[in-house]
């Protein structure tokens, strides 16, 4: 028997949400879940219930954006002057670019 799935607040979760994605929004939810450092269940709560999404800097979140960041170089450089670029490129490099202003301003280096 699995052990019993609390929330922050002790509460037992044993309702399940499911739902269908196509697989593009399939692979922009993996991205965005990856760079938030987060679990794709709390990034998935955290997003429908605040409307927001806290991000908290760790190594693991340093690589995902890392790796992120290169994957959008490597398709930048294989985009001749800007033609070409995807909708998903956009919203990926759009959360990247949250998430690291979030940290700038929770940094003491920020200002």
């Amino acid at each position: 028997m699995s052990a019993k799935n609390l929330d922050n607040h002790n509460r037992w979760r044993n309702r399940q949400v499911a739902f269908r994605l196509s697989p593009q929004e399939a692979d922009l939810l993996d991205s965005f879940v990856k760079i938030s450092g987060l679990t794709k269940q709390d990034y998935i709560t955290q997003c429908l219930l605040t409307n927001s999404v806290v991000v908290h800097g760790n190594p693991r979140v340093y690589k995902a954006l890392r790796d992120s960041m290169a994957a959008i170089l490597a398709e930048l450089q294989r985009i001749e002057a800007g033609s070409g670029l995807n909708e998903e490129l956009l919203e990926v490099i759009r959360f990247i670019a949250k998430v690291m202003d979030g940290m700038k301003e929770d940094s003491a280096y920020g200002k």
